[in-house]
């Protein structure tokens, strides 16, 4: 694949990404494309984008992979991670991509992992020039996803009060109380561990560790499985982990229940949180599968 360095508007910051295209392509020959979306505080480097971006340029489809504001190489306030604003950015990206030579504006889907996939859906259920939709292990109610990550009264009491705290010192002070990462979402240590096992980093470089509680409040107000339904009838397809540790299950569950048609889940066993990082070829043949039949990439 042929992959370029780019740069598009969003709210009037610049944000950055790759566009790859798919070998062979003739100069005025269309493709359906993808917008890849990375993970909670991540970047374009991550594994989880990367490694869909490859399948998919494979498989033949453009691919635009950035970015989000404050994130990586973008522009914004580093770690300011909120919802609506990637929502925002999801669609910048999507009037950017379709402007390219090689791609069907008509035909332009998001893909995304866990934060990503959350904000893929709602992008999706929100703005009717995404095509279709792939969420993997991605959530659809804020505050039902937290008390699953935070599930005994003592956790939940903390992260409560967190979000309490955060409240309190910026109306005080007018500035944003800062916060680990892993106190707004904890990571199990055997799913870090395992990735090592694999040679996979967990975090792409210059990945956010501290963000602002304002991004925990946007993350628990969020809810994609209210306009999960508002997709159909363009095609969703929603994969997770049977036994996921970082996001609960249910949350991919909740959304089909709620989604209308074409939609389809797929569970995973033997498989963890970062999947699209663990070079499953279980993975990718059910995902060209699903594309053969609800998105080609070419007509």
């Amino acid at each position: 694949m042929k992959e370029e360095v780019v740069s598009f508007q969003s709210a009037g910051l610049r944000l950055h990404g790759v566009v790859s295209v798919p070998e062979g392509l003739r100069p005025a020959e269309r493709r359906a494309a993808f917008l890849v979306l990375h993970g909670f505080g991540s970047n374009s480097d991550s594994p989880t984008c990367i490694a869909p971006a490859k399948v998919l340029s494979d498989f033949g489809y453009v691919t635009l992979r950035f970015d989000m504001r404050g994130c990586g190489r973008s522009e914004g306030e580093f770690g300011r991670v909120i919802c609506l604003e990637q929502v925002e950015d999801t669609g910048n990206a999507l009037e950017f991509l379709a402007k390219h030579p090689n791609v069907d504006p008509d035909r332009i889907a998001a893909i995304g992992s866990s934060f990503g996939g959350a904000v893929g859906v709602y992008s999706g259920g929100t703005n009717p020039r995404i095509a279709a939709v792939v969420s993997n292990g991605g959530w659809g109610h804020g505050e039902r996803k937290f008390r699953g990550q935070h599930p005994t009264p003592e956790a939940w009491a903390k992260f409560a009060k967190m979000l309490e705290d955060g409240r309190a010192y910026r109306a005080r002070t007018g500035k944003s109380l800062m916060v680990p990462r892993y106190d707004i979402v904890p990571i199990p240590d055997h799913v870090r561990a395992n990735l090592e096992k694999q040679g996979v980093g967990m975090l792409a470089p210059g990945s956010v560790e501290m963000f602002p509680a304002e991004t925990a409040q946007s993350m628990f107000d969020f809810r994609a499985e209210d306009v999960v339904g508002k997709i159909a009838p363009r095609p969703l397809l929603l994969i997770h982990a049977a036994k996921d540790s970082v996001t609960p299950t249910e949350q991919s569950i909740e959304m089909f229940k709620r989604a209308g048609q074409p939609a389809e889940l797929h569970l995973f066993s033997g498989l963890d949180h970062f999947l699209f990082a663990e070079k499953s070829t279980r993975v990718w043949n059910m995902l060209r599968h699903w594309l053969d039949t609800y998105f080609p990439a070419a007509k």
